[in-house]
């Protein structure tokens, strides 16, 4: 009996030991990948502001080099941490500067992307809507068979944009330009007058009045 007792006391010791190690290992692994997650955060944060040194630069000199050497440095920043969605949208004002709007488009797709966007602001996210939409109509093209689904995307991007900033005269105007693309002339009249209550110097928005406001009036005397 004084033996079973001894075997229990020993196991419910030794069990108390290993627990009380265990407990002690918790915060020191949680704290090990906190310290790791923030030394890749600096890294990225290091390369993201690198990037966008460079890629001001590039706007201003139009270089295509140092548009290059911009993307590069968001590859670094991306693969240092993949969770951030701003080295993403630094590649892709990188790519679209070169010209390479495709390969833009999907590095904003990814940017834009859940779980990843949540990582931007709702200002930063709008703007990334926003320059994605144009990249859209971009590639839409604007002659007798543009891609009407291109046209769909931005128009999505913009009406999201709206509800956030419903402010905001040049992304009206650009849903206008979505509308009347698609022929639904009356929606894009509404919007181009909407962009002119907001700012009445948008030009892109003037001229879109009046192309709509005549294809109306074309159409109601036909």
């Amino acid at each position: 009996m004084a033996a079973t007792e001894i075997a229990i006391q020993t196991l419910t010791l030794a069990l108390a030991v290993i627990i009380f190690f265990a407990l002690r290992s918790v915060p020191r692994h949680a704290l090990s990948r906190l310290r790791r997650r923030s030394q890749s955060s600096a890294e990225s944060h290091r390369h993201f502001l690198r990037g966008a040194q460079l890629l001001a630069r590039a706007r201003v000199s139009s270089s295509h080099s140092l548009a290059r050497s911009a993307a590069a440095e968001a590859d670094l920043a991306i693969a240092a941490d993949p969770r951030d969605a701003a080295p993403l949208i630094l590649k892709a004002l990188a790519l679209d500067l070169e010209g390479h709007r495709l390969p833009a488009l999907r590095a904003l797709d990814a940017a834009l992307s859940s779980p990843i966007s949540k990582s931007l602001p709702a200002k930063d996210r709008s703007d990334a809507l926003l320059k994605r939409a144009e990249m859209h109509l971009a590639l839409a093209g604007d002659g007798r068979r543009p891609r009407l689904r291109r046209i769909d995307q931005a128009a999505d991007d913009l009406e999201e944009v709206i509800r956030v900033c419903p402010e905001n005269g040049k992304v009206m105007a650009l849903l206008g330009v979505c509308y009347e693309r698609r022929g639904k002339m009356k929606e894009a009249k509404a919007a181009f007058e909407d962009a002119l209550k907001i700012d009445g110097s948008l030009i892109s928005a003037c001229e879109g009045l009046e192309r709509t406001e005549k294809a109306l009036n074309s159409a109601s005397s036909s």
